[in-house]
Formats: C-alpha cells, structure tokens, sequence
C-alpha cells in the first residue's frame, strides 16, 4: 500500500567550502563597508571644519579691511563704503557665494561670477537679516530652498560715521563641497566590489586546495568496510590536515591490525575447538547403548573434552578483557612485599619448587591482581616446562621495572622466542599436559596493558628466563611511575 502523505525533501546541507567561502566572503564586505564609512565620516567632518576656518578667515580679513580704513583717506564715509571694499576684496574659494546687505536688502556683489549665487535662494537674505539683529558675527547654517548653505554673516560698522545698517555675508555650498568625497565613495566603493569579488574567489581556490585532503577522508571512508581498510590517504605537506590525515591513516592501520587479530583469533578458536568436539562426536556415534562400561568411558572422555573448552573459553574471556579500556587499575605497591607474596601462592603450585631471588626495594603503581596473574601463569610454566625449581627476583634496569621468573628446564629454542608469546603457541610438554597455548599470550597482555614488554632470555647456566618489564616513568595516562 502506498503511503499517501508526501514525504518532506530535506534541503541539501551547505558545505564546509561554501560556508568557508560565504563567512570570508561577508567578513571581507563588511570591513571594506566599516572602513568606507569610517574614513567618508572622517573625510566629512574634516571638510566641515576647513569651511568653518575659511570663514573665519573671511571674518579676520573683513575686520581687518574695517579697522584698516581707506587707502586715499585712511576712513571710511560711511558702512557702505567700507562693506564695498570688503566685498570686491574678498577671495571667494570654490562653491562660494558673496553677497552685500544694506538696510536688510542685497546691493553689492562681487564684480566677477560666482560659484554660488546667494540671490538665488529667496529666503536666504531675510534668514540673514533676521539673524544679524546684533552687531555680532554669526556662523550658521542655511538649510531651505533646495540648498545647504555654511555661512558667515558679519555687520559692517564705523564709529565715525554711523550710518545704514551693512552685513558682509559669504556663504559656503555644503553639498557642493561634499560631492567631492561623494565622488571618492563611488571610486572606493567600486574598487570595493571588485576586491569583495577578488577575495572571494581566492577563497574558493583556497578553501579548495585545503579542504581537498577532507574530501579524500571522506572518499576513503565511504570506500573503508570491514572487508576492505587497505586504502590510505595521501599525506600532502606538513600542516596540521596532513597531520589530521597521517592520524586517519595510523587508525586505519590500528583498525586493520585489530581486524586482522580478530580473523586470526576466529580461526584459532575454531581449529581449537573443532578437535574437541570432533573427538566427542566421534565417540558418541560409535558408542554402544547396551554396553556400560562403553558408556561409562565415552562419558568421561566427553566430560573431559567439554572441560577442556570451558578452560579455553574461560581464558579467550580473560585474554578478551584485557583489551578492554581499563585492563588495569595501577595502585601503589611496594614490589619487594609483591613478589615475596608471588613466592607463596607459586609454592602451592604442584610441582613447584619456587624460592625468592633479588629483589629491589621500590614502591610502584602497577595492578598487583594483573601482575600475580602473569607472574603464577610463567611460575606454571615453569613446572609444565622444567623440572619445577624457580627463582623468582625483580630488579630495575633502563628505567623499567623488571619482573622475573627463572626455571632449570631445557629452555627455549632460538627458533621459538619470537613467537613464544603468541596465541596458541604451545611447547612439547604443553600439547602432552594439555595446555591451551594462551597462558603466555595473558602473561604478554597483561605486559602491554601497563606500557611493558614480555620476553624470555636464556638463563646462565641453562633454563629460561621470562621476564615482564613496566616502565617506571611514562608521559601520560595512568600508566606506571615510580616513587623513590
């Protein structure tokens, strides 16, 4: 039956490179506008303050021309006159208007053109008027009739001649002169756009180039299957995605092995278990029913078998924990105490004959549990392999702490060392006593878990010598230290 109710399609999620791409994108835009328009702000005011100065430049020089007087007579008639000479002396800059009042109307003007007619603004002249009721000078603003206007407006008078009332007025176009940064705006704004469009695509071919090694993870990852981890990914450079890349490839590597392992284990426990169970199968289908003492022997022989893999199971669940996170749990130990108490619990092994050799007075943290363990399963081996008779010491060389068992057997076969702590690696006497091969294995794991080594030497004077060596100081994580 189907299923009437549309299904929702999920929108595609951005990528990281298209991400990376629009956040450089939008930062870069938004600084480039932060700059604009800190600099248009300050560019803006400078530009007001300079016509304000200019001003009250015009201000000193009309004050000046005042107290100056006539060039002929060395006084003015009237304020007329002196407002005349003030106007036609007057330097107009740029976007500048000049203009004379008398009696509150416009009579004078400059003799040239200006940039700004003041006339042509009709409420400009009765604005002045109405401000200049005093004899003060004023800077103000004209903001009315389409136009911005900064101006000064100054009364022209002459104590020895009063007379009509006179204003010198020069006026600046505020917009006139903006424009001029208007016009740098438009300019930085442009080469704005194009820088925005330059950063933007030197970010995709950035984010390219240093995101490609991810993309390659996540290609070899989807490749990645359990029946597959050969793929590696290849390592570019030395920063810290080539370093990111060098960790997936060692993981890959750690998964491999550990995958690897876990085939090698399956296999050996199943050919471990396979003669068992052949054997028990065997005998039951030849087993006669009417015959008891036939009965009697098939079931003891089957009992002993099925014993047999509940001791390997038991140990394959041992060897399997101390893979686990916590294989171990350290305390502080005094070793000399440790293995004088070893030396014990090895004497009620049948067949040992065991007795305490050097020992080194030190505390350490180690896993005393772990460590019993590895060292009563090499005492074992020392019974199942020699003649019983063990010396038991530890010592410290090289900066490790060094535990070991020594037997009088007939020791180990060069051939045999490296291979001696492998799964299922049994010697002679082993196969004969029926041993699982994975009592030096544990012995090798439990080494491991406290960031040491397993190994056996050749003993002077004949025998073995099996050694577990924890070192005494390490970097990190709580593996053993030492304290004196």
């Amino acid at each position: 039956m189907t299923d009437p109710t549309p299904r929702r399609l999920r929108p595609r999620p951005l990528s990281v490179r298209t991400r990376l791409i629009a956040v450089i994108t939008v930062v870069s835009a938004i600084g480039m506008l932060a700059v604009g328009f800190v600099v248009y702000l300050e560019e803006r005011g400078r530009i007001l303050r300079q016509v304000d100065s200019l001003l009250e430049a015009n201000l000193d020089s009309a004050r000046f021309l005042v107290e100056q007087g006539s060039p002929d007579t060395g006084r003015w008639e009237d304020p007329e006159q002196a407002l005349a000479a003030v106007v036609q002396r007057a330097a107009p800059d740029d976007n500048t208007g000049v203009i004379g009042l008398v009696d509150g109307d416009a009579a004078l003007v400059p003799g040239v053109p200006l940039d700004v007619d003041l006339q042509s603004a009709p409420g400009f002249v009765a604005h002045v008027v109405e401000q200049t009721d005093s004899d003060a000078p004023i800077i103000a603003t004209y903001a009315g009739d389409d136009v911005t206007w900064r101006y000064l407006a100054t009364p022209i008078s002459v104590a020895a001649a009063p007379g009509s009332r006179a204003v010198f007025v020069i006026a600046y176009d505020i917009e006139a002169e903006l424009a001029e940064i208007d016009t740098a705006a438009r300019v930085f704004a442009i080469a704005s756009a194009v820088t925005i469009l330059v950063t933007a695509a030197a970010a995709a071919l950035v984010t390219t180039r240093l995101l490609r090694p991810l993309r390659e993870m996540r290609e070899t990852a989807e490749r990645v299957s359990a029946q597959s981890l050969s793929d590696r990914l290849p390592v570019h450079g030395r920063d810290d995605v080539s370093e990111l890349a060098q960790t997936m490839n060692d993981m890959l590597d750690r998964l491999d092995g550990a995958l690897d392992s876990q085939r090698r284990l399956l296999s050996d426990v199943g050919h471990e278990l396979k003669t068992p169970l052949t054997i028990v199968r065997g005998y039951l289908e030849v087993v006669d029913p009417d015959d008891p003492a036939d009965v009697r022997e098939t079931r003891e022989l089957a009992v002993d078998e099925l014993e047999r893999m509940a001791v390997l199971v038991q140990e394959l669940a041992g060897a399997a924990a101390l893979h686990g996170p916590s294989p171990v749990k350290p305390e502080l130990i005094d070793v000399a105490d440790l293995v004088r108490q070893i030396v014990r619990k090895a004497q009620g092994i049948d067949g040992a004959d065991a007795s305490t050799g050097d020992l080194v007075e030190r505390v350490v943290a180690v896993d005393p549990a772990r460590i019993t363990q590895a060292m009563l399963q090499l005492a074992q081996n020392a019974v199942t392999h020699g003649d019983g008779r063990m010396v038991i010491s530890s010592a410290v060389r090289d900066g490790a702490l060094e535990l070991s068992v020594r037997d009088f057997g007939p020791g180990v076969p060069d051939e045999l060392k490296p291979s001696v702590f492998d799964r299922f690696t049994r010697g002679p006497r082993s196969e004969e006593q029926g041993g699982t091969g994975l009592g030096l294995n544990i012995v090798q794991l439990i080494a491991r878990a406290h960031g040491g080594q397993a190994r056996v030497v050749d003993a002077p004077g004949g025998g073995a010598e099996f050694v577990i060596a924890v070192p005494l100081v390490t970097g990190q994580g709580d593996q053993p230290w030492h304290r004196s």
